[in-house]
């Protein structure tokens, strides 16, 4: 069996053809050796030997790490990423062996789908996101910006004004700017000026957090279209337990090479939805190999012909997520 270090470094080479292999060895790694997910396997009664391919692995939870310390082996906790949450509610807590690793996955990933960082302005509007000191996002997208090492990238916590003038001023000049933003702060920022994005790769990382009324995913694209003058708007897809993240155009994601999605039925967890129809979203991230790559979300999301997904919203009674997007 192989150890972690092993497990990890393979993970630029894995592909389409060979992700079953190396998935089913990180299951078998963690069975083993992540005393709460053997514990789910072993109350599942789950004989592991028996498990040969991804679609019956059984995925934990995601209400694990509300309430239980994630990890595969024991290991030095170098930071602990908190997803966002209303007062007094349990908020989900990954623990992460090495942020150095999670920053270069990350880049890696963000890098195959937008090009290269460097001397790419990356502005970032987050204040929800700032006003916390242990969001992963935070941490991923502070790393891309000190990457990109141009003196006009930043964070802009609630100063839009000053955002609108820097996203005018680069227009000018720049062939590449992109732009995170929180849904409600995109809102404000498409309501109170009157600019021009359509130079602007522009990334919604999802959710009011209370801000604002919620609005569906049309609306919410129909006005920032409009308002901004963009073409196209693109979304993350990552999570506080999760070290991957899939990107998509109009809300249509494509996985990266470390992350597989599978739709699993509604009424029954432990079987997989077919291709077009509506179900509970299962990830599978090699990249959490020292805490837990197979995790049961509670979004709703559907598979299209040819491997990409959606997410269509969450499940009835599920907590308001870190990352959410909006329901279509």
């Amino acid at each position: 069996m192989q150890d972690a270090k092993s497990l990890l470094n393979y993970l630029p080479n894995i592909s389409e053809f060979n992700f079953e292999t190396h998935a089913l060895e990180v299951f078998r790694f963690q069975s083993s050796n992540n005393s709460i997910y053997k514990s789910y396997l072993n109350h599942l009664g789950v004989k592991v030997s028996s498990i040969n391919k991804t679609e019956n692995i059984p995925f934990l939870p995601i209400s694990f790490f509300k309430t239980h310390l994630i990890q595969t082996n024991e290991w030095p906790i170098q930071k602990v990423f908190e997803s966002s949450g209303t007062t007094g509610m349990q908020t989900s807590k990954h623990a992460v062996k090495d942020v150095a690793f999670y920053h270069l996955h990350a880049k890696r990933i963000f890098e195959d789908v937008f090009g290269p960082v460097k001397e790419t302005p990356i502005l970032a509007l987050l204040p929800s996101y700032l006003e916390r000191g242990n969001s992963s996002l935070v941490s991923m997208v502070k790393y891309f910006i000190n990457q990109s090492e141009s003196a006009f990238s930043g964070f802009y916590l609630n100063n839009i004004k000053a955002l609108a003038d820097k996203l005018t001023q680069l227009k000018k000049g720049h062939k590449k700017v992109i732009l995170f933003g929180v849904t409600f702060a995109l809102l404000d920022l498409a309501e109170q000026f009157n600019i021009d994005l359509s130079h602007v790769t522009l990334i919604e990382t999802g959710g009011m957090k209370g801000r604002r009324e919620e609005v569906t995913r049309e609306e919410l694209y129909k006005v920032l279209k409009e308002k901004l003058n963009i073409a196209h708007i693109y979304s993350e897809y990552g999570m506080t337990e999760l070290l991957s993240q899939a990107y998509g155009k109009n809300a249509i994601f494509r996985a990266p090479n470390s992350m597989k999605v599978i739709i699993r039925e509604v009424s029954d967890p432990f079987s997989t939805a077919d291709i077009g129809k509506t179900g509970g979203i299962n990830v599978i991230d090699l990249a959490n190999v020292n805490t837990c790559s197979f995790i049961e979300t509670q979004d709703l999301g559907r598979i299209n012909e040819g491997g990409t997904f959606e997410v269509l919203g969450r499940f009835d009674n599920s907590d308001l997520r870190g990352c959410n997007l909006l329901i279509s």
